[in-house]
């Protein structure tokens, strides 16, 4: 990689790094290698730790690195196209095959989840747990919180509401219902523990939180948070205004 001087640049050093071991990727290194330890390259470029770490976390930001356990960091492959546009306009579960069922439990949910589903805080909802998968890489985790309300047929009771089962159960129940539209708000957010462990990511790792609300005779009618992993996805927006994943 060489070293170079940043002493004399106006801007920040992990700034002008980050630009340097980016053209080294491009130049030096292979998709999937693994880069030399921080300790190495910090005294490769002599700088600290601290702006080498710096330099880093803002490449893995922008999907040019991964960090991975048991392995390190290593040189990202290009982003892949996920598409999340809302003209599909259609309820969760039934465009299956990007999306697989996993879980299904009855519980309280958040209270963010639960203003937005205008329910009592203490209300249990039907929480369904889902994963998504692009050319066999998970790149996103999915919780669907749906009230009974919704889904008067299954009731509230926790009995049997657990598994795979269950939860195609609940998008079936949901699917009923007449969808009248959707809307959506994407931040910039960390991974938890439970969301790092599904997509394979570090705890703390960037990610793209993607909330959307299904809207059905006039009440919102189900609550997603979706979970993308900001290392594979990328988010534009098309001149309809929708909401997509494109590589």
């Amino acid at each position: 990689m060489g070293t170079t001087q940043l002493e004399s640049v106006p801007e920040p050093k992990y700034w002008h790094l980050k630009t340097v071991i980016s053209e080294a990727l491009d130049s030096d290194f292979a998709v999937g290698e693994i880069l030399p330890n921080e300790r190495d390259l910090a005294a490769r470029f002599g700088v600290a730790r601290a702006t080498l770490r710096q330099a880093l976390e803002q490449l893995e930001l922008e999907g040019r690195l991964q960090r991975r356990r048991g392995v390190g960091t290593t040189v990202a492959p290009p982003r892949v196209g996920v598409d999340v546009s809302t003209t599909q306009h259609t309820w969760p579960g039934v465009t299956e095959e990007t999306w697989q069922s996993v879980d299904c439990a009855v519980a309280v949910a958040p209270p963010a989840v639960a203003r937005l589903l205008d329910i009592e805080p203490d209300e249990q909802v039907h929480i369904v747990r889902r994963l998504r998968a692009t050319h066999g890489q998970p790149v996103a985790a999915e919780l669907l919180y749906v009230p009974s309300g919704s889904v008067p047929e299954l009731g509230a009771s926790g009995a049997a509401a657990t598994g795979p089962a269950r939860a195609r159960g609940v998008l079936c129940e949901l699917q009923r219902l007449a969808l009248d539209g959707q809307d959506r708000a994407v931040e910039l957010g960390s991974a938890r523990a439970d969301d790092a462990k599904e997509l394979d990511r570090l705890p703390g790792a960037p990610v793209l939180v993607v909330t959307t609300r299904y809207l059905s005779e006039g009440r919102t009618a189900a609550v997603s948070v979706a979970t993308y992993r900001a290392d594979t996805c990328r988010l534009t927006f098309g001149d309809s205004g929708d909401l997509v994943m494109a590589s």
